[in-house]
């Protein structure tokens, strides 16, 4: 008699999926991470060529800058 009581339930411990909400449809997951990279480098460029050229500072010791001829010969 004591048989005829339990119940035939086998436990599925790790064996039930849980479907995870993504934040980002996998779908568009690698367009949505080319357009990020595609975006910084951009930005990186944008800032870069619009930051103004420090002036021009004092030559090294010793050196001495070559002077063109005005006629255009050497």
């Amino acid at each position: 008699m004591a048989k005829n009581k339990q119940s035939k339930k086998t436990r599925q411990i790790g064996k039930t999926k849980i479907e995870k909400k993504h934040l980002i449809d996998p779908k568009y997951k690698n367009t949505f991470w080319t357009v990020l990279i595609l975006v910084v480098l951009i930005i990186f460029f944008i800032v870069n060529n619009t930051r103004t050229e420090p002036s021009e500072g004092p030559y090294p010791p010793g050196y001495k800058p070559h002077q063109e001829n005005s006629t255009g010969t050497n």
